[in-house]
């Protein structure tokens, strides 16, 4: 057996694991393991193989929430990379045991193993493990509250995937910084680079990435208190999830709108939300997800006042949350348990349980929660019904938390804390002090609330422009004598911005390309048989799919001549896996040509070639500007696709050879030998046919 069918087999597990399929992606990557024993190949090719599998493993487990078979079998991947001297394995077993301490909230040890992972990538030139690593570090930043940090590491990784090519990549980079903005409560800039996501997901054809970006728009609203909106964005998130089989994603949105619920004292749909989303993730065996939905309905029993199921809820999600050793949640739900006993008039419990929830914030650096959670033992204290009130450490802890949240620029928290200590100072009748932080909660509170409103106007402000400036753009694109509007859809972005500068003769040289052809056959035939409008309607619905194929892949359409379809990877933006880019692009081309009929039934079918070489780029024309290529690349790639078969991907020996020795994932793709054949123009030559491995 050769190993292309196993790599298929760990391709299939990772898109099964990214729809939330944990079961399919599980039983995928432990048939890997069972043949690898069987296996045609070398030692290195059988364990780096071996270790994939493993990785896939990991993935599932840490989705799951069963972080400790996740760190175990990502350690295996380590030990196999030692023994057999597989570099490229162990960085992604790195970034796999950070992520699963990310999840934890450990965030040193995510640091630690993500910046060990950064190193070996770097070492090795691999920019898109860079840029994947950058980004997760930027992810820790955010959760640690450290925002400028966030954004550093975040545009580093933005940056890179744009360089890349990798849109799609670009796209999540470009939502997480969104995320960041949310966090901060910068909801204009928040929707901006939402709407940056959402448009290149959007363009890729990705639903996953549709409905992450529609749920983070939601969560915008939440926060602006626009919960009709809120619940709009959740429930398109929500029913794109259910499209495409997200399952995992599901439950987490199911939770988004039982917070929703909930923030409107709809109690009793809270429950019914949140009860969907814990017998979700109850099925799919996420231990992460069942603790965290758990502990909001222990919220919804606390905002009932029934005190008693809120602790046995809350009692339940704090076991879930350290038995997988998550302790950031475990610092939250303890938090939690605290202010249900503060509730309860029990306040030496609650004082137990708050004093552990900072100590354990505080060993994270959780600088937003610790200031919380100082605040509130600050207001236990000062407590007057607590037989353990004291003024003394009263004062201390809310002088504290306010020093904190003034650093944090947490202004609702802050304006809470001198509210409390205006009304310690009163009952103290310290009333000198007692003006003075009376004033601040005045001026604080009211200062908030206009910023609210001013934030909430400025959202609504940039809503209305983005809308405006649709509208323009549409219009501007009908009016051809706005050549800055119009290059980009005629050329490519590179060009078009050096013919806006002034450049006037545009001329390049791009040695590592690879070229695609295709074309119809039995076109001349066809054209005679179908209406002039039919035949016109047929090329453009084609051409229009290839288009946002090429996309998605990273490819640039250089011209249609006829029924014939060229395009290029490699140019004028290098990349270094042209070869990978154009064999997913003519494989995704192919396939979705398999089943095509025009109107009157008639089947069509498609020749496509490739071949990888250097080429002579530039601009042609003075009025009509033209992108073309030219050189012996182009004339190959043509002669593959006129010497191909229909249905099928004819590629020269080049293009496989590039392929295999640039290509850094695993693919579910083989050459076929074709043999030495005559080709026009070219001589003898050994070709190959490209499939999909099924």
């Amino acid at each position: 057996m050769t190993n292309s069918k196993p790599q298929a087999l760990i391709y299939r597990a990772e898109e099964a694991n990214k729809s939330g399929n944990f079961d399919e992606a599980e039983r995928l990557a432990y048939e890997v393991l069972a043949e690898l024993d069987t296996l045609d190949g070398t030692l290195s090719e059988v364990e780096t193989l071996r270790a994939n599998a493993y990785l896939s493993l990991a993935n599932t487990a840490m989705q799951r929430g069963t972080f400790d078979v996740a760190l175990e079998q990502a350690e295996q991947v380590i030990a196999l990379g030692e023994e057999y001297l597989l570099p490229t394995v162990q960085p992604k077993a790195w970034s796999t045991i950070g992520n699963v301490y990310a999840s934890l909230g450990i965030y040193n040890r995510a640091l630690e193993y993500y910046t060990k992972s950064l190193s070996a990538y770097e070492e090795l030139g691999v920019k898109l493990g860079i840029a994947g690593v950058t980004g997760n570090i930027g992810i820790v930043y955010r959760n640690l509250g450290i925002y400028d940090k966030a954004l550093e590491f975040m545009g580093k990784a933005l940056s890179t995937h744009l360089e890349l090519g990798e849109m799609s990549s670009a796209a999540s980079a470009t939502g997480n910084i969104g995320n960041v903005y949310l966090n901060l409560g910068i909801y204009d800039k928040a929707l901006e680079y939402y709407s940056k996501a959402l448009s290149t997901h959007e363009e890729l054809g990705e639903q996953s990435g549709i409905a992450g970006v529609t749920g983070n728009i939601g969560l915008v609203y939440e926060n602006l208190g626009m919960y009709d909106k809120a619940l709009e964005y959740f429930s398109k998130s929500l029913s794109t999830n259910e499209a495409v089989g997200a399952k995992s994603f599901v439950a987490s949105v199911m939770a988004n709108i039982g917070n929703v619920y909930r923030n409107l004292d709809m109690y009793d749909k809270a429950l019914e939300y949140y009860c969907k989303s814990l017998s979700a993730h109850e099925a799919l065996g996420e231990q992460s997800g069942v603790a965290i939905t758990t502990g909001n309905i222990g919220l919804v029993y606390q905002n009932l006042g029934m005190y008693d199921k809120a602790l046995e809820y809350l009692f339940k999600s704090l076991s879930a949350h350290e038995v997988v050793g998550a302790k950031s949640f475990v610092a939250i739900v303890t938090g939690n348990i605290g202010n249900v006993y503060r509730n309860l008039g029990m306040y030496n419990k609650a004082l137990e349980y708050m004093i552990k929830s900072l100590s354990t914030h505080e060993a994270l650096g959780e600088q937003t929660s610790v200031a919380i959670v100082t605040g509130n033992i600050g207001a236990l204290y000062a407590t007057q019904k607590f037989e353990g009130y004291e003024a003394a450490k009263a004062e201390e802890y809310l002088l504290k938390a306010i020093a904190l949240n003034e650093e944090i620029k947490a202004k609702r928290n802050l304006y809470e804390n001198h509210k409390f200590l205006s009304d310690l100072y009163k009952h103290e009748e310290r009333w000198k002090d007692f003006a003075i932080h009376f004033e601040k909660y005045h001026d604080i509170e009211k200062a908030v609330q206009s910023e609210e409103a001013t934030k909430q106007a400025q959202f609504m402000e940039h809503r209305r422009k983005i809308e405006e400036c649709e509208r323009d753009r549409q219009v501007k694109l009908a009016r051809f004598q706005e050549q800055e509007k119009i290059l980009p859809n005629i050329l490519p972005a590179k060009i078009a911005e050096r013919i806006v500068l002034g450049e006037k003769t545009i001329a390049d040289t791009h040695e590592y390309v690879s070229v695609f052809f295709s074309d119809i056959v039995g076109f001349t035939k066809l054209s005679q048989q179908v209406s002039a409008v039919e035949l016109v309607g047929m090329l453009n619905g084609i051409f229009s799919q290839f288009d946002q194929i090429a996309r998605k892949h990273g490819l640039e359409k250089i011209k249609t001549i006829g029924d014939s379809y060229m395009a290029v990877c490699g140019a004028p933006i290098q990349v270094n896996n042209h070869a990978e880019r154009t064999a997913l692009f003519a494989l995704e081309v192919a396939e979705k040509m398999k089943d095509y009929r025009t109107n009157s039934g008639e089947k069509i079918e498609m020749r496509i070639g490739l071949h990888s070489g250097s080429v002579v780029a530039g601009i042609i024309g003075e009025n009509k500007f033209a992108y073309d290529l030219w050189g012996d690349a182009v004339n190959t790639a043509s002669r593959m696709e006129s010497h191909s078969e229909a249905g099928k991907i004819h590629v020269s020996e080049d293009f496989r050879t590039t392929f295999i020795s640039t290509t850094l994932n695993e693919l579910p793709i083989q050459f076929i030998p074709r043999g030495e054949m005559d080709i026009k123009g070219k001589g003898m030559m050994k070709t190959y046919f490209l499939e999909r491995i099924q």
